[in-house]
């Protein structure tokens, strides 16, 4: 049994395939240990005051893709592929996680990246499609590298966005026809001037999740290590930043910026664990609460892709769940 969601007042369990069961503790009180199976499982202190607002984050949609696990012409494995007349697993995924966000009073909902496969026509359409559809002027959107391998220029630039107890800074980390990203001096001047006359806690999120140790190359899958430092520069400047959050990995992790800043990765919507993120904004700090997408289809194809990669000696499904503190956590005011 995976324990894949807590919250303040909810607890949520997942029996793998083929039970595939799912077990959901609700109404819950803060702060307290209930038990699931053999399991004990202690809801999170709820933040003070009041509830002010709810944001839903999704990251590495993938509308488009027909391969799941293919790396390049590498012929190993495994790869799942959606069988003849099966719904394309990019719909069943995304339309289990738009439903479920439009059940949640969410105040936003940010996209951040990975929205295509390949940045078609089709393939924006189809997003569009989905998320305005459901969401309209609470969509809020930023490309990734997928979005412009071939130079494409949709969701471009970045977006403050205001909204009640929290401001969101959207930062667009893509480099054009490129896997990696950065941050140029221009949006990082940008950010800092955007935050000292903030009157609210700040969440920057972008597509690249942040370098912070390790060998430093412009190589880095992610944000190259001059943009990453120059992102905790302006983190350590302005107290108002609480935390940065990035998708691309497709797993889920914090790490500490070394201002001691949260610096987290969200799994992606399109595999296992297949997930969307929401952020409950209360007057005295911000939690994350990460769902797995639950809907009957969206778990029969998570479930396939757990062994995702094995040919490669990956541990798909470890490294993509993480730890139940990588997805459910308290994001504390500075």
């Amino acid at each position: 049994m995976d324990i894949t969601t807590v919250a303040d007042d909810l607890i949520v369990a997942h029996q793998p395939a083929p039970a595939s069961a799912v077990v959901r503790l609700t109404d819950l009180q803060p702060d307290t240990t209930h038990h699931i199976g053999d399991l004990a499982v202690r809801t999170l202190p709820r933040p003070e005051g009041e509830l002010l607002c709810r944001i839903g984050t999704v990251n590495d949609l993938h509308f488009g893709e027909v391969e799941c696990g293919k790396l390049d012409d590498d012929p190993r494995g495994p790869v799942q592929r959606v069988a003849p007349g099966e719904t394309p697993y990019a719909e069943t995924m995304n339309n289990g996680a738009i439903a479920e966000m439009s059940a949640a009073s969410l105040s936003a909902v940010i996209a951040k990246g990975d929205l295509t496969n390949d940045g078609t026509d089709d393939e924006f359409a189809a997003f569009e499609a989905a998320y305005r559809g459901a969401f309209g002027d609470r969509l809020h959107v930023v490309r990734g590298n997928h979005d412009a391998y071939r130079g494409q220029a949709a969701y471009t630039g970045d977006e403050w966005i205001e909204l009640p107890g929290v401001a969101v800074a959207l930062l667009d980390t893509v480099l054009s026809e490129q896997t990696t990203g950065s941050i140029t001096a221009s949006q990082l001047q940008w950010l800092d001037d955007k935050t000292a006359d903030s009157d609210r806690p700040v969440i920057v999120m972008g597509h690249h999740q942040q370098w912070i140790s390790g060998q430093r190359h412009n190589e880095y899958f992610g944000l190259d290590p001059d943009s990453s430092d120059g992102l905790n520069d302006v983190t350590t400047r302005r107290p108002q930043i609480v935390a940065y959050t990035a998708g691309h990995t497709h797993r889920h992790r914090v790490r500490k910026m070394k201002c001691g800043v949260p610096s987290v990765e969200v799994g992606c919507v399109k595999d296992f664990p297949g997930t969307w993120a929401e952020y409950r904004v209360y007057e005295g700090g911000i939690t994350q609460v990460v769902h797995r997408i639950s809907s009957p289809e969206a778990l029969r194809w998570s479930d396939r892709c757990r062994h995702l990669m094995a040919d490669y000696g990956i541990d798909y499904e470890t490294y993509a769940l993480g730890t139940l503190e990588d997805r459910c956590f308290n994001i504390l005011l500075r």
